[in-house]
């Protein structure tokens, strides 16, 4: 096919433009009096050149009629060619549609049941062995690619084309008029043959979201490139979208003059709060050591799991390092040895994820006993201590799933916001009720001068599918948001804003994100801090200012998690918060991350494994404060300085012992992630870092080290004293 469109073009070229071998070479300026000498046997006159110049034009002409006869008769041959290219291009056009229904007919008549004993003679070994149309589609792609990007939220191009293809097979499907039942058994067959997860992993994801998603796509008019663009972002060239383009209005108030503030460093005058950041703990109520913890599904470490084949691959006392979640035990240790060692805690900000990682085994029962049960341990532990809350986006079942309250009410929120409601009502007051119900986010006076405001950040999921129906301010929540900082601008607030996502994360809507970071570019003078988990890492997001875009506006903390999954030690976070003064900036002063070796307890099976502060955020990093320049000045050095970059890698991972190798591509993308508030802008904010990075592999030495240490110092000391700072 590729040769018959080569042929094509070749003679539509000719046809038009002429053989470019054929085309005269510029004449020299003696052609005319040569070719006259030629004709007039060596004597020229004036006569005989333009007698020259006739015989040759009308020689020219000739050959042009000759060549445009040969042409044509070429044409006339090559026409059936040409024609048969023509049919090829056609069907091109519409060769999604057949490949879908190939692929249809393939899934319900050659692909064996669920149920079939062949499953057990090794059928469905990925792409080999599997129908035509269907096998040549899956090589496309790397499957287990796909499912590490799924897991770890760090997307590439190949999660955008598996997305486009799954997603244009789901809209065949649909729009063929199949039942959700039908859907649901090809899509079960499928899963099982490419191998993706086992039986009861396939049978039970594919369930518990079918009837989500059938009911959204049904309602869609996107394509699977828009789709998949507005769930995987930039890297799937994200067409426009004018359903998914919104901005929240910010009212006509000018932004106060930036005022710089000395951020005390502790004393008496100015003694700091204490605050305790929880964060995805995971509980999985039937952990159960010595099962197998290298199980092949995404959640390991139960009886179902079975005996291990060897007692490495057994589940520890205390967790495991492999996929499985955290113990009770685990937990109650966690929460008895901060009960004892920090009693003076002025609060606790606990910002969600709380089921296990069975997402394909939970119903919503399952889900309320867990948040019961979480809410009941830390009532035991912390009787008397203030306790904010925030909603993660593993509370719901099936996971992800948060509908808007616009959804209409056969898919609503009620039985999970109702429960909250009822739960946090112990820690909150009555004030935040209609709020909670209808959107699980709400706003709190700490203290006279001081707020909290704590965000659902599912409506920012872009796994949250409901979202593709109408992704426009979901709940109003970010109207809201900006009604209270504005009030809170006007009393002289400060606020601190908690949620589970963070906004700059991958799974955060560009378009939500983008909103936000305009929110708090807007009221920098007024939040003093923003707090957030999902990721399991210890790390952080810088903001920058919207105008001067190299200056540092804000800072939001990514808390460590509890849970170890995966490949981590179970951790916690204390904040040291500007304390109460008249004028008090109420920003962080300092953190603290404290640990539980994993391999460590579980190798000496001890009875109370020890908690220990890993480190502490000035101390590590050498850093005078932690405003958002000095988080900003911190990337900037860690590109040059790769002992500095390897602690904080070391402080990323919880210092696990099992945390692999990262190169200059790793630290690109951790270096860049410290830079990104805002999701799916990473081509405009860490082009910089890159190049920097890149430079520094390329030249070395100690005097270009010296050099650009004291020129990044340089700049930002200039910066600061310019800005007021």
């Amino acid at each position: 096919m590729i040769l018959y469109v080569l042929v094509a073009f070749s003679m539509s070229f000719i046809a038009v433009y002429g053989n470019p071998l054929d085309q005269p070479l510029p004449l020299n300026s003696d052609f005319w009096e040569k070719k006259s000498q030629y004709y007039s046997h060596g004597e020229s006159s004036e006569q005989d050149v333009r007698l020259a110049e006739e015989i040759v034009v009308e020689r020219l002409r000739t050959n042009d009629d000759k060549k445009a006869q040969r042409l044509e008769a070429q044409l006339e041959l090559i026409a059936p060619v040409v024609d048969q290219a023509e049919r090829k291009w056609t069907q091109l056009a519409d060769l999604e549609h057949l490949n879908f229904t190939a692929i249809e007919w393939e899934i319900e008549n050659e692909l064996p049941e669920p149920n079939d004993r062949t499953w057990r003679k090794g059928r469905g070994r990925g792409a080999r062995g599997l129908p035509a149309f269907l096998g040549n589609a899956v090589k496309l792609f790397d499957l287990k690619q796909v499912v590490k990007e799924l897991e770890t939220s760090v997307m590439t191009s190949v999660s955008c084309s598996a997305c486009k293809a799954g997603v244009g097979l789901l809209q065949h499907y649909v729009d063929s008029g199949k039942s959700t039942d039908e859907i649901v058994h090809a899509a079960t067959k499928l899963c099982m043959s490419l191998k993706i997860e086992s039986r009861r992993v396939c049978e039970g994801i594919i369930l518990a979201m079918a009837e989500e998603v059938v009911f959204v796509l049904s309602r869609l008019i996107l394509t699977a490139d828009e789709i998949c663009g507005f769930v995987i972002g930039d890297v799937c060239a994200i067409p426009y979208n004018p359903y998914h383009d919104w901005e929240v209005a910010l009212p006509p108030i000018p932004k106060p003059a930036l005022i710089s503030q000395q951020i005390p460093n502790g004393g008496v005058a100015a003694q700091p709060l204490k605050v305790l950041h929880l964060s995805d703990t995971h509980f999985d109520p039937y952990y159960h050591e010595g099962s197998t913890a290298n199980c092949n599904e995404p959640l390991c470490c139960r009886l179902t799991d079975g005996i291990p084949d060897s007692p490495t691959n057994g589940a520890g006392r205390w967790g495991d390092y492999r996929k499985c979640d955290t113990p009770r035990h685990t937990i109650e240790s966690m929460l008895q040895h901060i009960a004892n060692y920090h009693q003076d805690i002025d609060f606790i900000i606990w910002t969600g994820d709380l089921p296990p990682h069975d997402v394909w085994n939970q119903t919503r029962n399952d889900n309320l006993y867990v948040l019961r049960e979480t809410v009941r341990q830390l009532t035991y532990y912390f009787p008397n201590a203030r306790i904010f809350p925030a909603l993660g986006n593993h509370e719901s079942a099936p996971v992800n799933s948060f509908p808007p309250p616009n959804i209409e009410a056969t898919h609503t929120m009620d039985w999970l916001y109702d429960e909250l409601d009822l739960l946090w009502r112990r820690w909150l007051p009555d004030s935040t009720s209609p709020t909670v119900r209808k959107g699980a986010f709400y706003s709190v006076l700490v203290s006279p001068g001081f707020r909290m405001l704590s965000l659902n950040m599912n409506y920012c999921n872009n796994k949250n599918w409901w979202l593709l129906l109408n992704s426009t301010d979901p709940a109003q929540e970010l109207q809201w948001l900006v009604y209270e900082l504005q009030s809170a601008e006007l009393k002289g607030e400060k606020v601190h804003i908690l949620g589970h996502i963070p906004p700059g994360h991958s799974d955060c809507l560009k378009v939500w994100s983008h909103n936000y970071y305009r929110i708090v570019n807007r009221y920098e003078a007024t939040i003093a801090g923003q707090f957030f988990g999902h990721t399991h890492f210890d790390e952080y997001e810088v903001f920058y200012d919207e105008v001067y875009r190299g200056r540092a506006s804000s800072i939001a903390y990514i808390g460590p998690s509890v849970t170890p999954y995966y490949g981590l030690n179970p951790g916690y976070r204390i904040y040291h918060v500007d304390g109460n003064y008249a004028g008090t900036s109420r920003m962080v002063v300092d953190h603290e991350t404290w640990i539980m070796d994993l391999q460590e307890a579980n190798r000496h099976n001890v009875d109370s494994p020890r908690w220990y502060r890993l480190y502490t955020a000035r101390e590590a990093f050498r850093m005078p404060s932690l405003t958002p320049q000095d988080w900003d000045h911190l990337v900037h050095r860690m590109t040059y300085d790769d002992n500095l970059f390897q602690t904080y890698y070391k402080y990323y991972w919880k210092a696990s012992p099992v945390r692999p190798s990262c190169d200059a591509d790793c630290k690109k993308r951790l270096l860049c992630d410290l830079k990104s508030g805002r999701s799916n802008d990473r081509k405009l904010t860490c082009q910089e870092i890159e190049e920097r990075i890149d430079s520094t592999k390329k030249s070395s030495s100690w005097k270009t080290w010296l050099f650009n240490g004291f020129a990044i110092s340089s700049v930002f000391t200039l910066w600061g004293r310019l800005a007021g700072y």
